[in-house]
């Protein structure tokens, strides 16, 4: 949201706590801040009214001055406040309880009336600039802007231009088209009499409607009546009916009459007059599930053998629809031919070979998307030919500003322009990446959190919030999803012209600024947040003309930050990620912690080996990661930090006592339990959600207290356990009731133990991965096959039992949600009869091919009796000790069993030694 409204979503409840009593302020200062609150909501309604103006709408430079200057004004309001605050709050922690603590205490409050005196003459100064803010805003009619997106008539040109391609102008649709055409023919004779659904999803510039088109044009002689209607953001669902009953009904319509007829009266007439045919209908362009829901009444459901094609770049609204078919780019040689028939005519002609290189360089970066490659090709063939590498440098960078590119950034803008305020700030946010970079969601998450653009929902902590805001950019298709396991993707990337536009706005709002890349950025002359993705000798001269004094966020992706002014310059801090930069040090630390406005702190795989006790000063702190680094110990003072919801520390890191004063924690990470004191310390973190602990000294007295410890843990999703002791099961057996909450259980790197039984009564876990399971038993099978929720399982055997016969998982084990199962071992004992696991999509499966074969005689796991199968791997394990050679029908037994099953899953074989 901060993009659209400034600092307003942290500054307003900031001002909100300022009113109560524990600040002790003035009569009239408190008046001030009423004011000061009342003015900035006013504002903050005006600024998201102007960030929903359509985009052929948009608003005059006026009123883009005035809001860029409110929110401006919003971040030093901010800086004030959040200086008062840390100035009282340094003075609160010198207060020792001594003769020399009753000296200090009666300074200090001296000291605090002249802070309270200071802040009430600021506030009065802000009051005057409001002031003058408000009667521009008065002057320039800001309230009256428009407050409903709708898509510009560039938008509309150019979906018209995709409907009218010649064929000749199609280039690598042919498979596409075939293969839709197949999935909306094909069939037994039933099935092609039902009404049959495919919803076309992917992001801006895909050629979707180009798709829709080419396929409806091919088919529509075999109907009986068609429609193509295109929607809009916020379409005119009674135009839209209209519109679909007029090409229905051709020569048979009288608009006249019509004209005055409402939705419902629409929806009848379209009914009525579908009832007995067998009609091909096109809905492209689908934003909102209300808009589908509303045609969808129309389309009535005959035996007629009637179609529907969608196009959307929504996941979630094409799956509400039916029948997803994700429309994937364009491959790169097809690519090439579009390339150079845009330019030279003819698909056939190459560039010259001093264009050779550039030329595929530019493909590369068009990713597939046919609006990118016809964009920029049409804009070379009127340049020459040494320009080439300059357009090449400025995509990606925001910085092309051709009429050609401007139209393409505009049809990316629309889903942009439809995200609510949040999400646009987010997605902004993922331009601090460098081009190409994958980008961990929990990283991703954590920062937006640190950076104060998650808000606060009922129910939900801060991170699952999180990830609704990553799946959300992810099903608008404004992010690509990465890493993807049971549907759920823990990365992602950024398509090189979704990061175009999103550079370019960033840039425009002056939301951040980045330094390196391909091409120099001009920087503005105050920057809020800078990204440092290379340094160079001109980087450097760039920076010393910025002004940096206000920098509120600072993510460096070089090793050396020594080029960097230094940090002790940037002393309003909010976000700052050294990750990797081995040049900072213990005396980079010290400045650290006295950067006191930092929320967002992120030091993993830095050359720091001792945090200072200073570290105390950081009392806004909410997320910190100093994993992967030498440090041994954290200081007593860092159990001050009470804000804290995210900790990541090192393995060999240990945590000093009283780490229960941190109780606004929702996650910790690799925790080292060394002491009963620390179990007992972890007990009163009751807002963890995820937890990551170690444990390799099992003490017999930790049993009755790592019992209590997850008792207390109430809202408790994810433990993950390294080093478990077999007698971790012990004393846990009534857990229970406690832990119906969790839903993934790793334990990991364990001595060699039995199946916990007290997991066969978590009704939620989802997940669930053991490592060094003793051994693997049908009443373990039975266990997990009777778990409701399960649906990823990674098991890793030590020892097989030598049995002749393998264990059959059949109906009675039913395994009713499991979608993933890794199962690791030297012998493959299991084998899938009929109708077991039923949901299982993704199978991966690591043996000694040699020592299974001598035990059972054959590779038969019976995988042709898995009926929703999608991708099998296969890790086979070489071991040169075993004097047997590999059975040469080995690999063919299994391709032949994949071969036979009808979902035709994917194989996949993996060789490594043990």
């Amino acid at each position: 949201m901060e993009v659209v409204t400034g600092a307003m979503t942290t500054l307003l409840p900031t001002l909100a706590g300022l009113l109560k009593e524990e600040y002790d302020l003035h009569k009239n200062t408190r008046g001030e801040i009423r004011f000061l609150k009342a003015e900035l909501e006013s504002m903050e309604t005006a600024l998201l009214k102007i960030s929903e103006a359509p985009l052929d709408q948009q608003p005059d430079v006026q009123v883009k001055l005035w809001a860029k200057e409110v929110r401006e004004l919003s971040y030093e309001i901010e800086d004030s406040v959040d200086k008062f605050l840390v100035r009282l709050d340094r003075r609160a922690q010198k207060n020792p309880h001594s003769f020399m603590g009753f000296i200090h205490k009666s300074i200090d409050l001296m000291t605090k009336a002249k802070i309270r005196h200071k802040m009430g003459t600021e506030i009065k100064d802000i009051r005057s600039r409001i002031k003058e803010v408000s009667e521009r805003r008065d002057r320039y009619k800001v309230d009256s802007v428009a407050s409903k997106p709708a898509a510009g008539s560039t938008i509309e040109s150019l979906r018209l231009s995709a409907l009218y391609k010649e064929a000749t102008e199609l280039i690598g649709t042919e498979d596409k088209e075939n293969d839709l055409v197949k999935r909306l023919t094909e069939g037994d004779a039933a099935s092609k009499q039902q009404l049959k659904i495919v919803s076309v999803v992917g992001f801006g510039g895909l050629g979707k409607t180009t798709l829709a088109n080419v396929v409806y044009q091919k088919l529509k002689s075999q109907f009986d009546c068609e429609a193509f209607v295109s929607l809009s953001l916020n379409p005119n669902m009674k135009n839209i009916l209209r519109d679909m009953l007029h090409q229905l009904e051709k020569h048979n319509y009288s608009g006249m009459s019509k004209q005055m007829w409402g939705e419902a009266q629409l929806v009848r007439e379209l009914r009525d007059f579908l009832l007995n045919k067998r009609y091909l209908i096109v809905i492209d362009d689908i934003w909102k599930s209300s808009a589908w829901k509303t045609i969808k009444h129309a389309l009535i459901e005959n035996k007629c053998g009637s179609r529907i094609i969608t196009t959307t770049r929504n996941l979630d609204i094409a799956k509400q629809i039916g029948g997803v078919y994700v429309l994937k780019p364009l491959t790169l040689a097809h690519s090439r031919k579009l390339f150079c028939k845009r330019i030279f005519g003819t698909e056939d002609k190459c560039p010259p070979n001093q264009l050779a290189e550039v030329s595929h360089n530019i493909i590369k970066r068009c990713g597939g998307v046919p609006l990118a490659i016809m964009t920029i090709a049409s804009m070379l063939a009127s340049k020459k030919g040494n320009d080439w590498s300059k357009v090449y440098q400025a995509m990606g960078s925001g910085l092309q500003d051709s009429p050609d590119v401007k139209d393409m950034r505009r049809i990316l803008s629309v889903s942009y322009y439809d995200l609510p305020p949040h999400l646009k700030t987010c997605l902004l946010s993922i331009s601090l990446y460098p081009e190409d970079y994958k980008i961990l969601a929990r990283d991703l998450i954590w920062r937006w959190i640190g950076e104060g653009f998650v808000r606060e929902e009922h129910g939900k902590s801060l991170y699952e919030i999180g990830e609704d805001y990553f799946s959300e950019l992810i099903n608008k298709s404004l992010i690509q999803p990465a890493d993807i396991t049971n549907d759920k993707a823990s990365a992602c990337r950024v398509h090189d012209m979704v990061l175009d536009l999103i550079t370019s706005l960033s840039r425009e709002e002056n939301f951040l600024t980045y330094i390196g890349g391909q091409q120099p950025v001009s920087a503005p002359s105050k920057v809020c947040r800078l990204s440092v993705q290379s340094l160079n000798e001109g980087n450097v001269k760039q920076m010393a003309t910025m002004s940096v004094s206000h920098l509120r966020s600072l993510s460096v992706f070089e090793q050396d930050i020594s080029l960097l002014p230094a940090l002790s310059s940037f002393s309003l801090m909010r976000a700052l990620d050294l990750s990797y930069c081995s040049t900072v040090d213990n005396r980079h630390a010290k400045v650290i912690c006295n950067m006191f406005h930092l929320r967002h702190l992120w030091l993993c795989k830095t050359n720091i080996t001792q945090i200072p006790d200073e570290i105390g000063n950081l009392q806004f702190l909410q997320v910190l990661d100093v994993s992967e680094t030498k440090i041994q110990v954290l200081p007593a003072p860092f159990v001050q930090l009470t804000q804290l919801v995210y900790l990541h520390i090192g393995i060999s890191t240990s945590l000093p006592e009283g780490m229960g004063n941190l109780k606004s924690l929702q996650e910790l990470k690799d925790i080292y339990v060394t002491s009963p004191s620390m179990l007992h310390g972890l007990s009163k973190l009751t807002e963890l959600r995820n937890l990551c602990i170690r444990v390799y000294e099992w003490n017999d007295d930790y049993k009755e207290l790592f019992r209590r410890c997850l008792s207390n843990l109430v809202n408790l999703k994810t433990i993950k356990i390294t080093g478990v002791h077999r007698s971790i099961d012990y004393g846990v057996d009534n857990l229970s009731s406690e832990l119906q909450q969790l839903q993934c259980i790793h334990l990991t790197d364990s001595i060699n133990f039995n199946m916990p039984r007290w997991i066969s009564s978590l009704s939620n876990l989802s997940t669930l991965l053991i490592q060094h399971l003793e051994t693997l038993r049908e009443e373990d099978l039975q266990v997990l096959g009777n778990m409701p929720s399960l649906r990823d399982l990674d098991i890793w055997v030590v020892k097989t039992t030598y049995r002749r016969q393998r264990m059959v998982i059949n109906s009675s084990y039913p395994f009713q949600c499991l979608a993933r199962l890794k199962i690791g071992s030297s012998i493959m004992e299991l084998k899938f009869a009929q109708g077991a696991m039923q949901r299982l999509e993704t199978l991966e499966v690591i043996l000694s091919v040699q020592r299974t074969w001598d035990q059972f005689g054959d590779l038969d796991f019976g995988l042709e009796n898995l009926s929703s199968l999608k991708q099998v791997y296969v890790g086979r394990w070489y071991d040169v000790s075993w004097s047997k050679p590999e059975p040469e029908e080995a690999g063919d037994a299994i391709w032949q069993a994949v071969h036979v099953n009808p979902n035709k899953p994917t194989l996949e074989f993996v060789m490594f030694k043990l």
